[in-house]
């Protein structure tokens, strides 16, 4: 039995397509200034922030949100400003690396973040270091990580090609963990030399020195 041939496919006017606007305006609060932008749907927010309003801290990486360079805040939440229409962030806050001074505070100092990573050498090219900053601020935002290895992987979304992990890893744990890091970074050196103290083939039990009469 042949199946019976599918009716044609006849348009109703209530199901035309509307045409897409080519503007939608947006209302952001940028860095503590309010802006009312007309943009199109498919603007992200990366491209509105560096092309139409000359905030080029906020760094193009991938343009696929894998690198984290493009990382800022939305109503203190760390976000991929490549991955987020600018449409569908009406009303909300933004904050780039132009503005992290003033979330402490004081818009004519450094945000402690910024401080940390000037003390620690936490970057060499610096392309990387305004998605780190903005990462780690929003990472004060959320769960207080517990120690370092926490802080390195909560962190592991902002890659930084000149390698300098270390320097920002102990920078974020300067300010994120009040001080915590540095203890535990001697109590891992203070551990190291006692280990390296003890003879080889020796149990810490063995490797005490003998009493003399």
């Amino acid at each position: 039995m042949l199946a019976p041939e599918p009716k044609p496919i006849t348009r109703s006017p209530h199901n035309e397509p509307r045409p897409v606007p080519s503007r939608l305006p947006v209302r952001l609060r940028i860095n503590g200034a309010d802006y009312t932008l007309h943009v199109e749907p498919w603007v992200t927010l990366l491209d509105l922030l560096r092309e139409q309003l000359d905030l080029t801290g906020t760094k193009k990486g991938c343009d696929h949100g894998q690198c984290g360079a493009c990382t800022i805040l939305a109503d203190g939440r760390r976000i991929n400003a490549c991955l987020a229409l600018a449409v569908a962030y009406d009303q909300a806050d933004i904050t780039t690396v132009e503005g992290l001074a003033r979330l402490a505070g004081d818009g004519h100092a450094l945000h402690p973040l910024q401080q940390a990573f000037i003390e620690c050498d936490a970057f060499q090219c610096g392309y990387c270091t305004p998605g780190q900053l903005c990462s780690a601020a929003g990472l004060m935002n959320e769960t207080p990580p517990r120690n370092v290895p926490e802080i390195r992987e909560r962190m592991s979304g902002n890659l930084c090609r000149c390698g300098a992990y270390p320097q920002i890893v102990e920078a974020v744990s300067r300010v994120v963990l009040n001080g915590r890091a540095r203890d535990e970074g001697a109590r891992q050196t203070e551990n190291a030399d006692e280990t390296a103290a003890i003879p080889a083939g020796a149990t810490p039990s063995s490797a005490t020195p003998e009493q003399t009469p």
